[in-house]
């Protein structure tokens, strides 16, 4: 279907949250300049710059376990990722770093699945009720991206390759210069919905490699040869953990899209405002497409390349996620960092358990029951350590 008869979805559940003007909302000419100003800060040497800042974000959150300890995978994985994001987007570090973390939760904690689907909800209430909540962390969020905003304009040095710095060196060459409403909310859209979707896959990936002890055998064979952070993401079986954890475990299930003309599909009619959706998942599991698709299995991404139209975590075409390949280098680092720092296991009672199902939470599906690993100490411990009851 040409992209001249589609456009993003309207009202959509997380305007609230992103805001109108965010780029996974917008469409047309302003979604494709908005790409041409963010792409840049999500490709080439920029990244390679930042994986050292990703490998000491998830230092700074793992550096604490002790051997006994039990780790909750998704509450984990969410700090991990809020980390990372934090301070190679903003290049914030230390005690600004975590007063950011704090807003960004509580305003991701506000913005309840009620209040994304029914839009009736979204009064304030003489300041009382979940939008009056939602709408003051927003204006927290806003204001402390306010002050690192003019920081960085009054010392573009010392901003450390973040991603901000970028952007704001973009917008000062472009003839019609970004405003920092606009600014704001590709902001709130990286810190948002980029870290909470990439949560969701690392605990995913983490979760079968602790359940699936081969694999996690070879991997840690992969990482044996101590790659540095910005050689994690190019490791063939590292790289085919993450495509795989991704496959099986898109973090947003549905592309949806509305029609702006009568289009047809087959012998379907669909009428221009008909809002038509991809499901992800019924093609990633497409028996006609995957071999044993329900299964965990890495080496398929070797066996040979899917096409764009049969693997599309990410989703396709021009509107093609501009952070996929933030998310692999930040899922690749943050794995690799982990299992070179500490040795994780699954004990036996989870492991004899069926896996756990998906539900959506936010704007990521997450595991519908907490998991828990249990460290046994560091790096050199594992493999052949016993199982845990």
């Amino acid at each position: 279907m040409p992209r001249e008869a589609l456009c993003a979805p309207t009202p959509n559940p997380i305007e609230s949250i992103v805001g109108p003007n965010s780029v996974i909302l917008t469409s047309g000419e302003q979604h494709g300049c908005q790409r041409r100003l963010l792409s840049p800060a999500f490709q080439g040497a920029p990244m390679r710059r930042r994986a050292d800042t990703m490998a000491t974000a998830v230092l700074t959150e793992i550096t604490d376990w002790r051997p006994g300890d039990r780790v909750p995978l998704h509450r984990t994985a969410r700090k991990i990722t809020l980390r990372i994001i934090i301070e190679t987007v903003l290049g914030l570090r230390h005690d600004r770093a975590d007063e950011f973390a704090h807003v960004v939760t509580e305003l991701m904690n506000a913005n309840t699945a009620p209040l994304m689907l029914l839009p009736a909800l979204r009064r304030n209430l003489a300041g009382l009720g979940p939008w009056a909540r939602l709408e003051r962390l927003r204006t927290q969020f806003e204001t402390l991206v306010s002050a690192q905003l003019e920081h960085d304009r009054r010392c573009p040095c010392a901003t450390n390759g973040s991603v901000l710095s970028q952007l704001l060196h973009e917008t000062e060459s472009e003839s019609a210069p970004v405003n920092d409403q606009d600014l704001q909310q590709q902001l709130r859209t990286m810190m948002i919905a980029g870290h909470d979707t990439t949560a969701a896959a690392l605990a995913w990936a983490l979760y079968h490699l602790h359940r699936d002890t081969d694999v996690l055998a070879r991997l840690a064979e992969e990482l044996s040869t101590d790659p540095a952070p910005h050689e994690m993401p190019r490791l063939p079986y590292l790289s085919a953990v993450i495509k795989e954890t991704l496959r099986m475990h898109p973090a947003v299930p549905i592309i949806l899209r509305t029609l702006v003309e009568p289009r047809s599909v087959g012998r379907m009619q669909f009428s221009a405002g008909d809002t038509v959706g991809i499901a992800i998942p019924a093609i990633h599991f497409s028996h006609d497409l995957w071999h044993d698709p329900y299964r965990f299995n890495p080496d398929r991404f070797f066996d040979s390349k899917p096409t764009p139209f049969a693997y599309l975590p990410f989703g396709g075409g021009h509107r093609r996620c501009l952070g996929a390949a933030f998310a692999h280098d930040e899922l690749a680092i943050a794995i690799g960092t982990m299992m070179r720092t500490v040795a994780l296991i699954m004990p036996r009672r989870e492991r004899r358990r069926s896996p756990p199902r998906s539900i959506p939470r936010g704007i990521a599906v997450i595991p519908r029951r907490e998991i828990k690993l249990v460290v046994t100490g560091g790096a050199g411990a594992w493999p052949g350590h016993p199982a845990v009851s």
